[in-house]
């Protein structure tokens, strides 16, 4: 490690812990941390999940001082006072959680009952939490342009229903006294004690659309939040108090939306600094909610040519490129993000919003709800998961590699080519917890059609996490195909978080969302290299522990002090060019996972494999079948029960 030149903090803050890292300006990571965070549920209702910004500031402050502590450590002959004098920006990205607190900044508690509003600790309505169904509904039924900008409906999980549900339960007089942020704006709210809004939170999450024009009492012209559409809901205490509660544009008193990564208020409060154990006045980035740092920190990376090709890297991409790039977030659950230089209208794909990341671009945003949390939710649940986790830990293998060489002995035992075939017969769909994309709709729910009286087997648990994967693939495909037939042109699908590892499912992606017939048909998936299984001429090159998300709020703080450092005003082109420069350098060389059957060894492709895409073609076909049957079967239900 060098013992001079500036050094970047990235926190991220995911479903259920926080993370901290400390970057050179290369992007190498010299040190991370995490801690988990406390979440509370509802004995009486599933849909409730809560968290505390106390508890996680408290985590990020432990984070960020075993980094210095760590990076110290390394260095001979130096403190983590002199670590932490070189650092120059911190940067944020949070899940899209609403947080509550007073004009002070003090807990508001969130809990349905007596103590809602008074002053507490449970004071974060969680992301997953789904408890605002009702409010969402009544606001879609509003037909609203704003609609237009979040894929035709509101999805529950947006900040806007669940102050709804809040406003109708809380006593007038405590709705009046709170402010309201999306987490990531919380965050730098808590660093700097600046309340300027991130335009990514607030165009993603809060119904902020600066495209739609408003006219204003003085007559002039003003764009971003409507009026009536907030009186409409039953909001309109928000737009009578100039919208302060939520973010307001360029007020008097200095409160702003800032693109990715611009410097907020006079950087880190002397409060902050003393509980991170950094300096004063250090330049905080603007932030972004994670899936948007996922997607800052994969989309600019360079592909190795070949595996055996050493540090032989793809030439540097334009921003141009970034529009055939899509960034699939797959954590607990999975964000799909692609931008583009017009707006692009997709129904059941959130967006297009305007300038999320980049000053003067577009994104639209799919997502799949459960991903992770749904592969977890089937192995958990299953009547073979004890014996698994003994058989890992008598092998010395994580439960993954065990289930993977489950699947290998049953293909050779039934003959089959891939594993694909051994579940042609079995099919799940995903929607455990609600549609998130392209259906938009809550109330979808999961189904296994194809199982026998063989429940309990390893191999039984082995057949149905194939399944599973294969599940994620396909819904993967129809939001691709979605995208694609609205105007984007998708070429490659970046993949980042803890799904990336799984080297099954990224060759699922592949081959499921390869469509050779499309006019822009997909050249794979990229992967960071340290997720991949390559061969490196230097091996000190290949970067391990990487996670694209945290590295995307390091990059956050590396824009903070370089636009800070500026000395004349930046227009939009400059801030865009200076942080897509910033992406490339700092992330880290990726790997390429092209589709199957668009493979050539000169004799022509794997015949297998030329079963197994028509074997995904066809789960496609009666994956889609599906949704229109439970849609039709609970349309038959309801009026039963009506």
């Amino acid at each position: 490690m060098s013992d001079s030149g500036p050094l970047y903090i990235g926190i991220d803050i995911g479903t259920g812990s926080v993370r901290a890292a400390l970057a050179q300006r290369d992007g190498t990571l010299l040190h991370t941390s995490s801690y988990e965070i406390r979440t509370w549920r509802s004995a009486n209702d599933h849909r409730i999940f809560e968290q505390s910004t106390d508890d996680i500031w408290g985590r990020i402050s432990a984070a960020v001082k075993d980094c210095l502590q760590g990076a110290a450590a390394q260095t001979a002959g130096k403190a983590e006072s002199d670590i932490a004098a070189r650092v120059r920006g911190i940067g944020f990205d949070a899940t899209c959680s609403l947080a509550v607190t007073d004009l002070d900044g003090k807990g508001v508690t969130v809990t349905e009952g007596s103590e809602l509003g008074a002053y507490g600790e449970r004071n974060i309505i969680l992301w997953a939490d789904h408890r605002a169904e009702k409010e969402a509904e009544d606001i879609n039924a509003t037909g609203s342009v704003v609609l237009d900008y979040v894929g035709g409906r509101m999805s529950l999980e947006m900040e806007i229903p669940k102050i709804l549900w809040l406003k109708k339960r809380m006593k007038s007089e405590l709705f009046s006294r709170c402010q309201f942020f999306d987490l990531p704006d919380y965050l730098t709210y808590r660093a700097t004690g600046n309340t300027a809004r991130s335009c990514c939170s607030l165009t993603c999450k809060c119904s902020y659309v600066s495209v739609v024009p408003k006219s204003t009492s003085d007559g002039t012209n003003q764009s971003g939040w409507d009026d009536q559409f907030f009186h409409t809901i039953g909001l309109g205490e928000l737009v009578e108090r100039g919208y302060g509660q939520i973010g307001t544009v360029n007020s008097a008193n200095g409160e702003e939306i800032l693109t990715a990564g611009i410097p907020v208020g006079h950087g880190l409060s002397k409060k902050a600094a003393e509980e991170l154990g950094l300096r004063e006045g250090i330049a905080v980035g603007s932030g972004l909610i994670d899936a948007y740092a996922g997607w800052l920190g994969t989309v600019g990376a360079r592909c190795l040519t070949s595996p055996s090709s050493g540090d032989l890297l793809e030439p540097h991409p334009s921003v141009e490129e970034s529009s055939h790039r899509l960034a699939v977030v797959a954590g607990t659950s999975s964000c799909h993000i692609v931008q583009s230089k017009d707006g692009i209208f997709v129904e059941g794909i959130w967006g297009p919003y305007k300038d999320p990341v980049f000053p003067g671009w577009w994104m639209n945003e799919g997502g799949q709800s459960a991903t992770g949390q749904l592969i977890e939710h089937i192995i958990s649940t299953h009547p073979a998961k004890d014996t698994l986790h003994k058989k890992a830990k008598e092998e010395g293998k994580d439960i993954y590699t065990v289930l993977h060489d489950t699947l290998e002995h049953l293909r050779v035992e039934k003959k089959a080519e891939t594993y694909t075939e051994l579940t042609k017969d079995l099919h799940l769909y995903p929607d455990f917890h609600g549609n998130r994309s392209p259906i938009a709709d809550p109330r979808m729910r999961g189904s296994i059609v194809g199982l026998t009286l063989d429940g309990s087997s390893l191999s039984s648990l082995a057949l149905l996490y194939h399944a599973t994967l294969i599940a994620i693939a396909l819904q993967t495909r129809s939001i691709v195909d979605e995208l694609n037939t609205k105007g984007h042109k998708i070429q490659r699908l970046y993949v980042s978080g803890s799904q990336a590892r799984n080297g099954i499912l990224m060759r699922l992606l592949a081959d499921a969302c390869y469509n050779p017939k499309s006019n822009t048909p997909l050249e794979g998936v990229v992967i960071s290299a340290s997720d991949a299984e390559v061969n490196f001429a230097k091996k000190e090159s290949r970067r391990v522990g990487v996670s694209a998300v945290v590295l995307g709020a390091a990059m956050l703080g590396r824009m903070a002090h370089e636009v800070s450092e500026q000395q004349e005003s930046l227009g939009d082109e400059r801030k865009a060019e200076i942080l897509w420069n910033i992406m490339t350098e700092m992330t880290p060389p990726g790997v390429l996972i092209p589709p199957s059957t668009a493979q050539s060894d000169g004799a022509g492709v794997n015949n297998g494999k030329e079963k197994e895409k028509r074997i995904l073609d066809a789960k496609y076909e009666i994956f889609l079948e599906i949704i229109e049957i439970q849609k039709r079967w609970r349309e038959k239900m309801d009026q039963a029960a009506a």
